[in-house]
Formats: C-alpha cells, sequence, structure tokens
C-alpha cells in the first residue's frame, strides 16, 4: 500500500505533528511505501519533503523553506514548472497527521473533500465535534454517553463556579494538556483562566477528581467490523503535562494492556463503538475514558491521535492498510441544468 504523509500546520500543536510524521514514516519503513511526505507550514504553504530530511533539526533549522513547493488541487497535489502545472504522482491516499488547528479542525477535511482527494481522518463534522470540548460534552449527551459535569466560561466572565475545589480548566479548541492546569483555590484559579485564555476565547471547567482511573482506547470500523487496540492505563502523576506526553512521544513499541476484567474492557468498547458510530468513518481516533465507582466517564475524543496511537495496536501496519480500503464513499452529484432549460423555454429565451 502506498500512503502519502500530510503533517504540519498553523496549529499550537505543529511541532507535535512534525514529530508524528516522523515516527510514523519510522514505523511503516519496509511495510508500506510512503510516496511523499507534505509539510503544511504556519503560513499555509505545503513543501515536498524528501524522506531523508525527516529530521526534527531539519525543521527547526528551517531548512524546508528550500524544499519543492506545492499547491493542492483537484484529485492531490502540484508542482509548478516552466511548462504549467504537473500532478504530482504519489499515493491515492493522504494520512493527515495535522494536530488541532487545520487537521482536526475540519479545515482540511473540507478542502480535501471540496478537492475529491481521498484521505484516512476525520471528516468535516467528527472534526467539529471532537475539537470543541464543548461541543463533545453535548454529542456524548446525545448519544447516551457518560460525561463529568462542566461549566463553560467566556473571556471577560466573572467565574462563577458550580463545582468545589479542585478543579481543572482547559481551552475549549485545543489538546496535547496545552493551557490545562488544576486550581484548588481562587489564587490558582486566576493564573489557570490566564494560562488557558492565551490560547482560547473560551474555557471549560470541570470538577477535579484526585486518582482517577484512566483508559486509552483506539480504533477505526472497517465497513461493519470494529478493530481495536488494547486498552492502555496511562502510569501518570495527577496531570500529564506537555513534557510528560511528548519528551517520550515517538514511542513506536506496543504497550501493554491495562489489567481491568473483560466484562469492563467489553463496556469501553461497546461506548467507543456508540461514539465513533457513522461519524468518524473513515478515521482512526483514541477515546480517553475515566473509569469512577465502576461507571465509565467520557473525557475527550482524539480524531487524530499522537503518532496515530500506533503503540496501541500489535499490527499498526494492517490497520491503516484496511482503513484506507473502506474509506467513506463520495456521492458525485451530475448537474444537468434540466431545471433551468425548463424555465428558459416557458420564457421564450
Amino acid at each position: 500500500m502506498k500512503l502519502s504523509l500530510l503533517f504540519g500546520g498553523a496549529s499550537f500543536e505543529h511541532e507535535i505533528s512534525i514529530v508524528s510524521a516522523i515516527t510514523i514514516l519510522q514505523k511503516l519503513k519496509g511495510k508500506h511505501e510512503i510516496s511523499a511526505c507534505i509539510f503544511l507550514d504556519g503560513e499555509h504553504n505545503f513543501y515536498l519533503i524528501e524522506s531523508k530530511n525527516m529530521t526534527s533539526k531539519y525543521f527547526s533549522s528551517q531548512d524546508f523553506k528550500k524544499a519543492k513547493r506545492l499547491e493542492i488541487g483537484m484529485g492531490g497535489f502540484y508542482e509548478s514548472g516552466m511548462l504549467g502545472k504537473k500532478k504530482l504522482v504519489v499515493s491515492n491516499v493522504i494520512l493527515n497527521l495535522i494536530h488541532g488547528g487545520d487537521g482536526e479542525d475540519g479545515v482540511l477535511a473540507g478542502l480535501f473533500s471540496f478537492f475529491n482527494i481521498k484521505f484516512i481522518g476525520p471528516r468535516l463534522e467528527a472534526s467539529t465535534i471532537s475539537f470543541n470540548k464543548h461541543l463533545t460534552k453535548l454529542y456524548a449527551k446525545e448519544i447516551g454517553v457518560n460525561a463529568l459535569p462542566y461549566a463553560i466560561l467566556k473571556r471577560g466572565d466573572t467565574p462563577n463556579l458550580p463545582f468545589d475545589f479542585p478543579i481543572i480548566i482547559k481551552p475549549t479548541c485545543l489538546g496535547s494538556s496545552i493551557g490545562v492546569n488544576i486550581a484548588n483555590d481562587s489564587k490558582e484559579l486566576e493564573y489557570a483562566l490566564d494560562s488557558a485564555f492565551e490560547y482560547s476565547d473560551e474555557v471549560i471547567i470541570e470538577p477535579f477528581i484526585k486518582g482517577v482511573r484512566e483508559y486509552n482506547l483506539a480504533g477505526a470500523r472497517l465497513d461493519s467490523k470494529f478493530i481495536f487496540s488494547v486498552v492502555e492505563e496511562p502510569q501518570k502523576k495527577d496531570l500529564l503535562n506537555f513534557d510528560d506526553k511528548y519528551l517520550d512521544f515517538s514511542r513506536t513499541s506496543e504497550v501493554l494492556s491495562a489489567e481491568i476484567s473483560e466484562s469492563l474492557k467489553g463496556e469501553m468498547q461497546g461506548i467507543f463503538k456508540k461514539i465513533y458510530g457513522e461519524m468518524f468513518c473513515g478515521a482512526l481516533i483514541r477515546c480517553d475514558f475515566f473509569v469512577i465507582d465502576s461507571k465509565i466517564y467520557l473525557n475527550e475524543i482524539n480524531p487524530i491521535p499522537g503518532s496515530m496511537a500506533n503503540y496501541l495496536f500489535e499490527n499498526f501496519e494492517s490497520v491503516l492498510e484496511s482503513l484506507a480500503n473502506a474509506l467513506p464513499r463520495t456521492n458525485h452529484i451530475k448537474i444537468n441544468y434540466n431545471y433551468i432549460n425548463k424555465i428558459q423555454s416557458a420564457k421564450g429565451k
């Protein structure tokens, strides 16, 4: 199978996306052909990156600006030359590895759909729901999935908290633990709000439950069949910050399955199926759950997990291939102008 990697983006998670792409390239080397590595910089320029240049130093030094520039168009990406535009001969499936803005907010999903480009990743509606933590809560309620109580606070609002301390404050539209803080009192709340509002005009506030059991489960639906990863229980302190998550982010070895009962595992998979539904077809997602008093709660939906959560699967390469062969089909709308022709005939024009 041939894949093209797309990474970068105008996002606070830009650098994480680069690490994801480097990790996936190493993971798939010799197993699937990566026909192109396409980098989207912060100014929304596309570059064709040679495999030998897929290193963190190449991007931090800004050497990527010497690479070939690409343009997106109908059916794929194009190079501009003296004789005009030439279509880049690559795979017909793009692997969307852009975290945060552009990749997870629906911008590129809409662009790919517009230009009839096949891609692995969340579609527009799924991006909208999973990117915004407030909408995720509403979605969970609509499909009958438990979620923690919450409050929404907009910039300039006076905090009127419905919970006792401690609480956790998160930017509504951001991942990777950026801008996330725990507040144990009013003084810490002031700092936490200032931190979160640096990244978003709206924040979500939840009660912080110390020592809660947390589990991660990734998967995808392949036609009518679901494929699941192992259930991971992160070994963590109260809150995983950015460094905790990403200094060892590029792991490629599989993790051990959490020591949980088969009934809890089955219940978690059943909830995952409800969340995934028709909404997330074409994407490999990871759902993060809390278990409190034997009750499962959805914490968040990660529509493009870091390194695509490859470390949670025994055979990640096979999962990607199966997903690429089970992408949603778009209905081609044939426009024939019959209605306008009838109007013109009726008016004699």
